[in-house]
């Protein structure tokens, strides 16, 4: 996890910095409005990006405290990710983003 000497001193640049990648915005997504979600699901969802990219982003929005990652004892490993309760608080910028782009949409 990032320490506050290691982030940029504007929030909104804090912000960008942990969830301004695509990739991030639509795997928090996928968190936010269907719930737990396993590695196939994202990866059935998000059907344009690769194994690879899917793990790193997991991984660093996992590093950051946005989600966590439960593993199952089971045979196969059956693991499953969720925001964690700051990953959650993101909930009312997605709304504001989503009211925004319809606006801008209707706006174009």
């Amino acid at each position: 996890m990032l320490t506050r000497e290691e982030l940029p001193e504007c929030p909104v640049a804090t912000t960008v910095q942990l969830i301004g990648n695509k990739w991030k915005l639509i795997i928090i997504r996928n968190l936010i409005y269907n719930g737990k979600q396993r590695f196939t699901d994202f990866h059935k969802t998000i059907p344009a990006i690769s194994k690879k990219v899917l793990t790193d982003n997991l991984r660093a929005l996992e590093n950051d405290g946005l989600i966590e990652r439960k593993v199952y004892a089971e045979v196969p490993p059956r693991v499953e990710y969720t925001l964690s309760d700051i990953g959650k608080s993101l909930r009312p910028i997605w709304d504001a983003m989503e009211i925004w782009g319809t606006r801008y949409k209707e706006y174009l």
